[in-house]
């Protein structure tokens, strides 16, 4: 008998632990989270006060309606996943370009967003992205709305961009005995490839159903940070 319960001891132990998982949120019709948005650029940073708030849900979206405080101007309405993944156009298509979740959520689960995209704007004639989500583990964060035991999910990636061809010229004005001479150089931009790097972290927690923090960072072919957005939590209101 005792060997018999040793050996069930034993069995339990070399048993793997099941990992916790976390099911996507009961996202309803006015729920609302305020957060402290802070934007850094090589030219400044700016801070606002934006409010989300949840028009309606159907099995594959979240339609929100996102305000900054103060302002005038009537909310922009806007279509989640019902992970809060962001789509818009690409090359003609609705595409994923930020899924900060893949529920279920569980340590150690990771997934990726790829796409490549056609004259993205005038500097680039296309770009690649690539991005790496992973689920890291729990932590402890403290933000405005109170102190949360979070799950950090963190996303590693980098883009590739063409340099569009372009032309440029800029002129200038010369004296001297014989008078005044405009000098006019041009400068010209051959297609050539450019790259950098991409950092993200989001601190989900399930009874907030969204994030109660963000950052998202942006390094140029330099190294050199060129955009981080961040957001904090500062109140909520979810619906029974």
């Amino acid at each position: 008998m005792r060997l018999i319960w040793l050996t069930l001891a034993a069995l339990c132990l070399a048993a793997p632990v099941r990992a916790e998982s976390i099911a996507a949120p009961e996202v309803r019709a006015n729920d609302s989270w305020s957060y402290q948005h802070t934007v850094q650029t090589r030219a400044g940073w700016n801070q606002t006060r934006v409010q989300i708030v949840v028009d309606h849900v159907s099995s594959s979206s979240i339609a929100i309606s996102t305000k900054q405080v103060g302002s005038t101007m009537p909310p922009g309405q806007q279509l989640t996943g019902t992970d809060w993944s962001r789509t818009r156009n690409v090359n003609g298509r609705q595409t994923v370009v930020n899924q900060p979740f893949a529920f279920p959520l569980a340590v150690g689960k990771s997934w990726t967003v790829d796409y490549t995209e056609a004259n993205p704007n005038r500097a680039h004639s296309s770009e690649h992205l690539h991005h790496l989500y992973k689920v890291v583990g729990w932590e402890d964060v403290t933000v405005s709305a109170g102190n949360f035991h979070a799950l950090k999910i963190e996303s590693e990636g980098e883009w590739q961009a063409m340099l569009a061809p372009a032309v440029s010229a800029a002129s200038g004005s010369r004296v001297d005995a014989q008078g005044t001479t405009t000098v006019v150089q041009t400068n010209r931009t051959t297609p050539q490839l450019a790259s950098g790097r991409t950092y993200k972290a989001f601190w989900y927690v399930p009874s907030v159903k969204r994030w109660v923090k963000s950052v998202e960072e942006y390094y140029g072919s330099d190294g050199q940070r060129t955009e981080q957005y961040e957001d904090e939590l500062l109140s909520m209101q979810l619906a029974n």
